[in-house]
């Protein structure tokens, strides 16, 4: 037997293994596609009015100035031809390629070095560019109209970039030569498992689900769980400092996913850092509700949520205040609350801070193009069918606000490249959501962000309507600059319309989740502050002083100002409720029951 023979052996003996692979696990592929429940159609997509529209828009350009339209695809012709004849030329004298504009999608070498991937790049952007141009040029169609089309449309552009197909990726085609094909075949078995793992719904698995434990290496911050309702948990922190502010801090998270994003690694936790700073902190953990919840509305919410929480927390610490965080939607429902007291005359709560809360949604920004009836409407028939609003459809929404980050680039990873998901705390939460009760889901789809009840004075709080400007304590609201979901702008127009005297408005840099998660110690992302009254957004952050790092210390002081002196630190258990269990408690890492 010759060298070469010898060598090719092993290599046949490996593929064939893998082909066996293979066989497995498409019959595996078949039965987990299978198992997948039929769902409302509306769900997938929009209607097809948002790109008819479109069309006619473009159509009716193109009759009303054709010289427009003209001018345009002679320009895409002219680019078109040159960067055809500068890869030939490329391809005939190794001359070096023109420089390509940048994208983190093509970072391979061979997409600037071999002619053919770079003339596939080159010619994928400037198509794209030439779509953005048609969209961004339409006449005659109303703003909601053109976000909606533009933003379906970068999906579908971004969904055939050629970095998605394994033929035109260099990186999933290197590596399948390297390892002999072992890397397609661990790919297949990552999206077979990915299926199997979401019944038959497809779902990329962002982060190592094996890597992190619940109240072991996250959710660790000491503390006892003292009073549980059918709807949360209440976290009382043990404390760190002999001394602590006589006004206890109570922090409402959203309960679209698990309070613990808030309290993940000791170095990046915002509860065991502000237990730090000298103060009481407790936290609610919301239940993840199952079909039993259907009926369970806003006002349930407020009431056996919020409520019970503020008075729960002033029976465990003796006081008659306390200052409260909202995060998400769960400020907008602490804006509602406060509403609401200061019209009964309750003064129960001192202060209130704000952590990226919409409470004007006449401009919802990016998330706004899922707001309209075509999605509403299959997302109501749904969850009246289920019982509840699947967290799954849930984070696929927010995904495509952030597809190449959140759905294309990591699908290239596990399934092409055959990568294991990183253990990544943040993304490890990102996959841990909750569902919504079905009632209370539709009641803030269709009363607070299409009808913009709350800015419009017209939601009701138990039968009365409330308003922005009903909240008249003290304020702090934190905004994040890039913010997919609750856009700074929006966020910065609610609380100008709020009653209070005292607002502060702190706009930091980065998104949603990690524009509040950052920690000093990381010395990673500054924020803005102005002392001018609230105006435009725009004015107000051109006149805005930044400041380097995080935004924490400044929140610790503006709150250490409203929490009252200094008293002997409260040991959970020690007041009137007793401790039920440690934390992080049972509701957050409680399953709930399957749908039927």
């Amino acid at each position: 037997m010759t060298t070469e023979e010898q060598t090719a052996t092993p290599k046949v003996s490996r593929l064939q293994e893998n082909l066996g692979r293979i066989e497995a696990l498409t019959s595996r592929l078949i039965a987990a596609t299978s198992a997948r429940k039929p769902h409302d159609l509306a769900l997938d997509g929009p209607s097809q009015e948002v790109f008819l529209k479109a069309a006619a828009a473009i159509m009716a350009g193109m009759m009303q100035n054709p010289a427009k339209l003209m001018e345009q695809q002679v320009g895409y012709w002219t680019r078109s031809l040159k960067q055809y004849a500068a890869v030939q030329q490329a391809a005939l004298t190794g001359e070096p390629l023109p420089e390509a504009p940048k994208d983190r999608r093509f970072s391979n070498p061979l997409w600037e070095t071999n002619p053919a991937f770079a003339y596939i790049k080159s010619q994928y952007l400037l198509n794209a560019e030439a779509i953005q141009t048609a969209l961004t040029d339409m006449e005659g169609i109303s703003d909601e109209d053109r976000k909606r089309a533009e933003f379906f449309t970068r999906q579908i552009v971004d969904l055939f970039a050629p970095t998605n197909f394994l033929g035109l990726n260099p990186d999933a085609l290197e590596k399948a030569v390297e390892t002999e094909g072992a890397s397609l075949v661990q790919g297949l078995e990552n999206l077979v498992r990915d299926l199997e793992a979401n019944h038959g719904d497809p779902g990329v698995t962002l982060a190592d689900p094996a890597a992190f434990t619940v109240g072991v290496n996250i959710a660790t911050t000491p503390g006892e769980v003292i009073f549980r309702n059918r709807m949360f948990e209440l976290i009382q922190y043990t404390p760190v400092t002999d001394k602590v502010h006589k006004i206890p801090l109570l922090i409402f998270p959203p309960w679209i996913n698990k309070f613990y994003v808030m309290d993940m690694k000791p170095a990046n936790s915002l509860i065991r850092w502000i237990v730090e700073q000298g103060f009481t902190v407790f936290v609610v953990s919301w239940v993840n509700p199952d079909s039993s919840f259907a009926d369970v509305t806003m006002d349930d919410y407020i009431r056996e949520g919020f409520m019970t929480a503020m008075a729960e927390v002033r029976r465990a610490t003796d006081e008659k205040k306390v200052n409260c965080v909202g995060y998400c939607i769960a400020g907008t429902t602490l804006g509602l609350t406060l509403a609401h007291l200061q019209k009964a005359g309750d003064a129960t709560v001192n202060a209130a801070t704000f952590f990226t809360t919409l409470t004007d949604f006449s401009d919802a920004g990016e998330v706004g193009v899922f707001l309209a009836n075509d999605f509403v409407d299959g997302i109501e028939r749904q969850s009246m069918k289920d019982g509840i609003l699947s967290r799954a459809y849930m984070a696929r929404t927010f995904s495509f606000l952030r597809s190449n980050d959140l759905i294309w680039q990591p699908a290239i990873k596990h399934y092409m490249l055959g990568e294991a998901p990183p253990a990544f705390d943040l993304l490890y939460w990102n996959g841990d959501g909750t569902n919504l009760p079905a009632k209370m889901a539709i009641e803030y789809l269709r009363n607070l962000c299409q009808d913009d009840g709350f800015a419009q004075g017209i939601y009701k709080v138990f039968g009365s309507p409330v308003s922005l400007a009903d909240v008249k304590l003290p304020l702090c609201a934190i905004a994040c600059e890039t913010d997919h979901i609750a856009h700074w702008k929006g966020s910065f127009n609610g609380v100008k319309q709020m009653g209070s005297k005292d607002k502060t408005f702190i706009l930091s840099q980065s998104g949603h989740i990690a524009g509040i998660i950052n920690p000093p110690s990381k010395g990673k992302y500054g924020h803005y502050t102005n002392e001018a009254p609230m105006g435009a957004p725009e004015a107000w952050l051109e006149t805005a002083s930044f400041n380097q790092g995080s935004w924490w210390p400044r929140w610790r002081d503006w709150l250490a100002e409203r929490s009252g002196p200094k008293v002997k630190a409260r040991q959970p258990g020690t007041g009137a409720l007793p401790v039920l269990c440690p934390a992080p408690g049972t509701y957050v890492t409680a399953v709930p029951k399957p749908m039927d």
